[in-house]
């Protein structure tokens, strides 16, 4: 494997970055010339620019899922850590038994409350929502887009 360096640091998915992407761009300006010069056909050619568009749009919020998703990993692996270091303890049965939201609602409270929070969470099962409604001395998380 080549040593990383800023002139190879980057990753690019060939058939997203250079098929995909180029073909819709391509595409989409030609819809766009047609609009103006096929005046019997416009209707569909404003329609094929439309699909093209979302087809665009589509890919553009694909990528930002697959972000939030992997947002949403790190904020299990951080309750993890937390966990372990805590009760210095393996968390495998307690994230088995929580659910995300409940998760990400404990990163917000400091180690003395998580602990009282955790135990309600398992055992009164109350939502994400109840665990940040419960918080008296609120952790920020400034991170997380």
């Amino acid at each position: 494997m080549k040593q990383q360096n800023y002139k190879n640091h980057r990753k690019f998915y060939p058939p997203h970055h250079f098929i995909y992407l180029p073909v819709l761009f391509v595409l989409e300006i030609f819809g766009l010339y047609k609009i103006g010069n096929d005046s019997q056909n416009q209707l569909i050619w404003i329609l094929f620019s439309i699909v093209i568009f979302l087809l665009f749009y589509l890919a553009f919020m694909t990528r930002q899922h697959y972000a939030l998703g992997l947002q949403n990993r790190m904020v299990v692996l951080e309750f993890r850590q937390r966990y372990f270091e805590i009760f210095n303890l393996r968390s495998d049965e307690m994230v088995e038994k929580l659910r995300f939201d409940q998760i990400a609602a404990l990163r917000f409270a400091y180690d003395d409350e998580f602990k009282e929070l955790l135990y309600k969470a398992l055992h009164e099962n109350i939502s994400g929502d109840e665990i940040k409604r419960s918080i008296k001395n609120w952790r920020a998380d400034q991170s997380r887009i």
